[in-house]
């Protein structure tokens, strides 16, 4: 009697896998197609947004309130482990000369490197407006910064 109730429970067992298997599928495959809904909602919006700015920029008012609310990082901005090495390359910066202008350590730059770790949101605000200076630029705020810290520690 023993082997049939194990038997029976393995029977049991396997059916139950089986009936999940099938229903986890269909679950996935719904949730695939309401993600590409959703992402072609967003392009919608975001087209109808274009399109009303542009109707207030003719009719010369404004960003609406709201806009004009928000943080000055702006939603078309995202992190980027491989963006934040690139940035740093570009400069020809190491990570800890790197980290003094975002105000961060250099340990914290190599872990935004790796995708170990994202930046708060003052720090990517501080990384995003790093994007659009240069070597020299970046060379004199380090420059300034050292000279800041040793005027402070005399």
């Amino acid at each position: 009697m023993q082997t049939f109730a194990a038997a029976l429970k393995d029977e049991i067992r396997r059916l139950a896998r089986k009936e999940i298997r099938s229903q986890i599928s269909a679950i996935k495959r719904a949730i695939g197609q309401y993600r590409h809904d959703i992402a072609r909602i967003k392009r919608q919006l975001a087209a109808c947004q274009r399109l009303l700015d542009r109707a207030d920029a003719r009719a010369g008012r404004g960003p609406r309130a709201s806009e004009s609310e928000e943080s000055p990082v702006q939603p078309r901005n995202r992190f980027s482990a491989r963006s934040v090495r690139a940035q740093r390359r570009r400069l020809k910066l190491s990570a800890a000369e790197f980290g003094r202008l975002v105000g961060v350590s250099g340990q914290t730059i190599y872990q935004w490197e790796q995708g170990k770790s994202r930046p708060r949101k003052s720090q990517f605000a501080a990384l995003v407006a790093l994007r659009s200076i240069r070597r020299r630029e970046a060379l004199g705020r380090l420059e300034e910064k050292r000279s800041k810290r040793t005027a402070g520690t005399d």
